[in-house]
């Protein structure tokens, strides 16, 4: 029970069993297990602040605590995970068995947003406001219906005022903007009025803090929207580039995956017919935690490769990839990739 201390280690020591890490940064880790309910034992996340840096603690405790008060209101509501324990360096919340907005890519499904609408208009009926949903990776889709992750940012608000209303715009006009890139065809004139009308509050963010935003997130090691790290977005297309010049790779992909030690890692899938260890030599020093060769990357008919199949494959949540497969070669094909993978320290023991 690393992750957890004093009195949060004493109560969960019955109740959590750990499975893997899906994301570590400098405000918490965030880890899939089981949880041991009055109900049974259910699937469920663990968010724990206990092993943060001291220069992070004072505002990973403000986060946590804001993620707890919401989630304490929000969780009947149905459209997020209901809060299961509430501690003082660590929460836990119920699993939702589906996959991010930009994992899923919903082309063209209005119904999932008529959902996602709603499941926003219950949020704000009950006081709360998001301020979190221009990221992908805080919406989810499970069968078709729409449920909201991530409270850290959220407000609680006792009275309806100007600040609650423009938060609530704001949270409605970047759903729209998810929207737009799915199901453009779904837009109402309504809904592309609030598109091309930005909040004052947000227009004035934009041209100041905005910017201090990225120059911080650049220096925490955050710099992408999916927040995969500096790592991702510096080192993963050198190394792809280099693996491309090996006469014996035909294409490479690189995900990045939450490491239990090393925080960030990087995962190359290597379509070609080298072996692992003559590529993890060609590479030296810069090679990346995992690496595997395949006989093909899984691709859409557009011939791009479905990266967010490989996401999960190294993030070991083999559970959701079977909603994404399209047929049954690419089954085949993604299961022969799943029975090779080389991410095994981080996994479902269970």
């Amino acid at each position: 029970m690393s992750m957890v201390e004093d009195e949060d280690a004493k109560a969960l020591a019955e109740r959590w069993r750990s499975g893997v890490v899906l994301k570590r940064d400098v405000f918490s880790t965030i880890e899939r297990g089981r949880y041991r309910s009055e109900a049974g034992e259910i699937e469920a996340v663990l968010r724990s602040i206990a092993a943060v840096a001291w220069w992070s603690r004072g505002l990973a405790h403000h986060l946590f605590w804001r993620e707890r008060r919401a989630l304490a209101i929000a969780g009947p509501l149905g459209i997020c995970p209901p809060l299961l324990f509430a501690g003082r360096r660590a929460l836990v919340r119920g699993w939702i068995d589906g996959v991010p907005l930009q994992i899923a890519k919903p082309h063209g499904d209005t119904g999932y947003f008529r959902s996602a609408k709603a499941a926003l208009g219950k949020l704000h009926r009950a006081g709360i406001t998001h301020n979190d949903l221009a990221k992908e990776q805080n919406w989810l889709y499970a069968n078709g219906r729409a449920y909201i992750t991530d409270f850290q940012l959220a407000s609680c608000f006792r009275r309806r005022g100007a600040l609650f209303r423009i938060a609530r715009y704001e949270d409605l006009r970047h759903l729209l903007k998810h929207k737009r890139r799915y199901a453009p065809g779904g837009l109402t004139a309504a809904e592309r009025r609030v598109l091309a009308r930005k909040s004052l509050l947000t227009r004035i963010w934009m041209a100041t803090g905005k910017k201090v935003y990225y120059v911080v997130t650049r220096g925490l090691g955050v710099t992408d929207r999916e927040g995969r790290g500096i790592r991702f977005t510096r080192e993963a297309p050198a190394i792809a580039a280099r693996l491309k010049t090996h006469p014996k790779v035909r294409d490479v992909a690189i995900v990045a995956f939450p490491d239990r030690r090393a925080g960030t890692g990087l995962y190359a899938f290597v379509e070609g017919s080298a072996s692992d260890r003559e590529l993890s030599d060609f590479l030296g020093r810069a090679a990346p935690e995992q690496l595997q060769v395949v006989e093909a990357l899984p691709r859409n008919a557009q011939g791009e490769v479905r990266s967010e199949i490989l996401e999960l494959v190294a993030m070991n949540q083999l559970d959701l990839i079977g909603s994404l497969v399209k047929t049954d070669a690419e089954r085949a094909l993604v299961g022969r990739i799943v029975s090779h993978r080389r991410n095994l320290r981080d996994r479902f023991a269970f």
